[in-house]
């Protein structure tokens, strides 16, 4: 029996170094590339031109809001400022404007932000989905087995960013 366990022991200790043989082999043939998404969508001209796009349908609803803003900081302190030479009644008349005023300005932030937000996403998709079809032509011309878009870490040399921003750049 002891013979027994020291055979099968001594082909699992074969099997492991022939498994790790292997993984090595298989890991000197792999060719690997990363890609860093967050600098695409910060650095390539596509992502500079989708928030130029965004900035320009905005900055309208954004400026109507910052006004809206302004009215109802200075109406508010006008209410502080007249508050003591005011009537019980025309002081409630006051605060239930300020307060309606109040409840549209937050409305409205609150749609302009959604709003942008959905835009963002959808200008921010169309880049990516630019950039994930450079990503495999280079792929496919460099002959890489695996590209990974996530990582903890990387080693520079794996790094194929700077490529892709330039294909996503010269690409229309």
């Amino acid at each position: 029996m002891k013979h027994m366990t020291r055979t099968w022991g001594a082909r699992w200790v074969l099997a492991a170094a022939f498994a790790a043989a292997s993984t090595v082999a298989l890991a000197q043939d792999l060719k690997i590339g990363f890609v860093s998404t967050e600098r695409i969508l910060r650095d390539s001209n596509a992502a500079k031109a989708a928030q130029t796009r965004l900035e320009q349908e905005f900055s309208r609803r954004e400026r109507e809001i910052d006004a809206l803003g302004n009215q109802l900081r200075q109406a508010t302190e006008k209410l502080e400022k007249d508050a003591p030479t005011l009537s019980e009644s025309q002081r409630a008349t006051r605060q239930r404007q300020l307060a309606e005023l109040d409840r549209d300005f937050q409305r409205r932030r609150r749609e302009f932000q959604e709003d942008l937000a959905q835009r963002r996403n959808e200008e921010l998709q169309q880049v990516i989905e630019r950039a994930n079809r450079v990503i495999k032509q280079i792929a496919e011309a460099e002959k890489y087995d695996l590209i990974l878009q996530e990582a903890v870490y990387i080693a520079p040399r794996h790094d194929i960013t700077d490529k892709v921003i330039s294909g996503l750049n010269n690409a229309k």
